[in-house]
């Protein structure tokens, strides 16, 4: 075997045992995602369309409110702010579902300037920060639980985490998990640069 052709192969074994690897940090954190009980529960903002969660930030924000409702939390940040194609920020829609489905709005706090997973939790941050919360429950999918923590952990926030998996969506789901191994990279990279 010449030499380019062993490194081509070397490259190409490495590249492959790194995407596993990965995959394997995102899959394995997602499943094994247990919250506490906590001062606050944080729902991170996903896609609005107009006014309406989408069907991925309406898991999360059942998921919120359930373990609200079991009491997790007493109160839920909710973070994002108005994207492309939204009437209203996500975190207002996001308030408006809270408070639809039964929710004391005075315990639901909006965030609503964020327009990335790292700004949701910086701004979150300064929120625990301002009402003297200590910890909290972050709440996603469960592809996107493993970075968020790496990102929560940055900010020094103190949290434990609960992760949805949206059967019914489970092609959109499946994409989310390949998209995570980039974003998982890029992030490494841009802490280490």
């Amino acid at each position: 075997m010449s030499k380019k052709l062993k490194f081509i192969v070397c490259f190409i074994t490495v590249a492959f045992v790194t995407v596993l690897l990965t995959e394997f940090q995102v899959v394995f954190f997602g499943e094994n995602a247990a919250p506490e009980k906590s001062d606050c529960i944080i729902v991170l903002g996903c896609r609005v369309y107009g006014t309406s969660p989408s069907p991925f930030l309406v898991w999360r924000l059942n998921r919120g409110l359930e373990l609200y409702n079991k009491g997790y939390g007493k109160y839920i940040i909710v973070s994002g702010g108005k994207g492309e194609g939204e009437n209203i920020s996500e975190a207002e829609a996001m308030k408006t579902y809270l408070i639809s489905r039964g929710m004391d709005g005075s315990k639901v706090i909006a965030e609503d300037k964020s327009a990335s997973t790292m700004a949701n939790l910086i701004n979150s941050k300064k929120i625990m920060d301002q009402m003297g919360f200590k910890d909290a429950v972050i709440i996603s999918n469960k592809y996107h639980l493993k970075r968020a923590s790496l990102m929560a952990q940055s900010q020094h926030i103190d949290a434990t985490y609960s992760g949805v998996f949206v059967s019914s969506y489970k092609k959109h789901e499946i994409i989310g998990y390949i998209r995570e191994i980039p974003a998982m990279w890029k992030y490494y990279f841009l802490k280490l640069s």
